[in-house]
């Protein structure tokens, strides 16, 4: 298969586009590395450094089979003061990718969505058929993508899935965690422990959870990956496809320090605060439809995240 990989220089797309190579695909990577890394795109590997609204040139006449769409502008925060910058990225840039894929009849989508999209749910396991709430601008934009993408299979014979999951930790196949801006719990609890920068600010410890800190599901890029690749034979032409990707049980705050303690040898200097506003309890998504439909389950857990993480922000290089 012939795939491009939208993104695929940051850190989840480069991992898909390793296990991509791995399998025996051929892979075109379109990125802009404004976020991402160009010393992450495999040797070999074809990098065309240019915005999403361009991809109709790399489409053209090159016999796509698939698109992998990775690339988004994904910090809540910044989303909040800079809704604008959100909507033309995220939105704009995949409705101009949308009719690239359209107009060279790319058979295949694979979009990089969010559990974002379901904002603070009612119940937990979190499933697809639950109601999409999003309670920030970044939400609504991965929302507004999916219902253009829904919109499009039903218009013409794609194929595509989205694939929504909360938190991504761990590093493989030479690939880690590398933001300009780190909000991630787990990259920022290892910090911590190498005693870099502040200490770590947990929001509250007054939850209504069985330690009092705020409970999310983690996935391990590995097993992301996976999915990813998977999901590129899941969809029927005129299908869309929507995935939650979880582990089904969560880890809270407290349990992710005790944690990278536990692996790193050192203690995680942190705060305790005030609860931060917005913040549910409790956010696990359900993946059975991922088993049914892609057969796929978490290998990986939160011991295996972190010593992976660990691993590569000590060493630079992965264990898997």
């Amino acid at each position: 298969m012939k795939a491009l990989v939208v993104g695929g220089a940051g850190y989840i797309g480069s991992v898909v586009t390793r296990l991509l190579l791995s399998q025996g695909h051929e892979v075109v990577i379109l990125d802009d590395c404004s976020t991402g890394h160009a010393d992450s795109v495999p040797s070999g590997v074809e990098l065309v450094r240019a915005d999403i609204g361009t991809a109709g040139s790399v489409l053209a006449g090159a016999g796509f089979d698939a698109v992998l769409h990775f690339a988004a502008k994904s910090l809540v925060g910044e989303s909040v003061r800079e809704p604008g910058l959100y909507w033309r990225t995220n939105v704009v840039g995949t409705r101009a990718l949308l009719d690239a894929i359209t107009e060279y009849q790319v058979p295949v989508l694979v979009f990089s969505s969010t559990a974002a999209t379901y904002g603070d749910p009612e119940t937990v396991p979190i499933l697809e058929s639950a109601a999409t709430r999003p309670t920030s601008p970044y939400g609504a934009s991965k929302l507004a993508v999916d219902m253009m993408i829904t919109g499009e299979c039903a218009a013409t014979e794609l194929a595509a899935v989205s694939l929504r999951y909360f938190n991504v930790a761990g590093a493989a196949l030479g690939v880690g965690e590398r933001h300009g801006v780190e909000t991630h719990l787990i990259p920022n609890a290892i910090r911590a422990a190498r005693g870099l920068g502040e200490p770590l600010q947990v929001f509250g410890d007054d939850w209504p959870t069985p330690d009092g800190t705020p409970i999310r599901d983690y996935v391990h890029v590995l097993d992301l990956a996976r999915a990813h690749v998977r999901a590129l034979t899941a969809a029927r032409p005129g299908e869309h496809l929507i995935c939650n990707l979880g582990s089904g049980d969560g880890s809270s705050v407290r349990e992710v320090l005790t944690a990278v303690e536990r692996v790193s040898g050192h203690a995680v200097p942190h705060s305790v605060g005030p609860r931060r506003a917005g913040d549910p309890a409790r956010l696990i998504a359900s993946s059975a439809v991922a088993r049914h439909r892609l057969g796929w389950t978490p290998e990986l857990g939160l011991s295996e995240m972190i010593e992976d993480a660990w691993h590569f922000h000590t060493t630079g290089t992965t264990i898997r």
